[in-house]
C-alpha cells in the first residue's frame, strides 16, 4: 500500500490537492463527512484535523487497514472506518454536511452511479455540499485513439510500465463516462451543480449542493 502511495504521487500532488478541498468545502469543527472511497486515507486523515467525525468508506479490507494504521500513527482518532462502497454503505449517523468521493465511481456502470448519486444525496443535510473527482471523457471522441495512446504514454513515461498497463486495462475494463452523462446525473438525482471544471480531457471535478 505504501508503494501505491508513492505511485499516486508520481501522478497528483495529493497533499496539495485535498488542502484545496478542504478549503473549497469549507470544512469545520463542527460537520461530519463522509469519504467513499477512502482507498490508503490521504484526504480522510487531513480532513479529520479539521471537522468532528470523518466516516471513511471503502471496499478493500487491505486499504482500510493501512488507512486505519496511518491515521493511528499520526494520532488521528475521529475517524470511523466503514468496509463498504457506494451501493451498500448504510449512514447511521446524523445528516452529513459534507460528502467527497475521489477517482472511485467510475467503477460503476452508469445506471448504478445513478443509484449512488440518490444514496448520498440522501445522506446530506439541507445544504450540505458533495465533492466529486472522477475519471470522465470530455474530449471529443473522433481523436479517441490518439487520445488514449498519449495518455498510458504519459503515464508510463511517469511511473513506470506496470501504471501504463494498468492504465490500459482500467480504460477497457471500467466504467468511465462522458461529461454530460455525469452531469445528468447529478442534477437527476437531485443536486444542483454549482461548478464543473474538466482537464485533460480526462478528469473531472464537480462541487454540488443539496438544496
Amino acid at each position: 500500500m505504501q508503494a501505491y502511495d508513492l505511485q499516486m504521487q508520481k501522478l497528483r500532488d495529493t497533499k496539495q490537492e485535498t488542502k484545496a478541498i478542504i478549503d473549497l468545502l469549507h470544512i469545520s469543527r463542527d460537520q461530519n463527512v463522509l469519504e467513499l472511497g477512502t482507498g490508503t486515507g490521504e484526504f480522510a486523515i487531513e480532513a479529520a484535523r479539521h471537522c468532528a467525525t470523518l466516516h471513511a468508506v471503502d471496499v478493500s479490507p487491505a486499504m482500510l487497514d493501512h488507512a486505519r494504521q496511518k491515521a493511528k500513527l499520526q494520532g488521528i482518532s475521529n475517524i470511523r472506518f466503514h468496509h463498504a462502497g457506494f451501493l451498500t454503505y448504510e449512514h447511521q449517523d446524523e445528516p452529513l454536511d459534507v460528502v467527497v468521493s475521489q477517482l472511485a465511481m467510475h467503477h460503476l456502470p452508469d445506471f448504478w452511479k445513478l443509484v449512488a448519486l440518490r444514496r448520498i444525496f440522501e445522506m446530506l443535510k439541507k445544504g450540505g455540499r458533495f465533492y466529486l473527482m472522477d475519471i470522465v471523457y470530455s474530449f471529443e471522441p473522433g481523436n479517441y485513439e490518439d487520445f488514449f495512446y498519449n495518455w498510458i504514454e504519459n503515464v508510463g513515461q511517469a511511473t513506470g510500465e506496470e501504471m501504463a498497463q494498468d492504465t490500459a486495462m482500467a480504460i477497457q475494463k471500467e466504467f468511465q463516462t462522458f461529461d454530460w452523462v455525469i452531469e445528468g446525473l447529478l442534477k437527476r438525482a437531485g443536486f444542483h451543480v454549482e461548478k464543473a471544471e474538466y482537464y485533460e480531457g480526462f478528469i473531472a471535478v464537480y462541487l454540488c449542493t443539496c438544496d
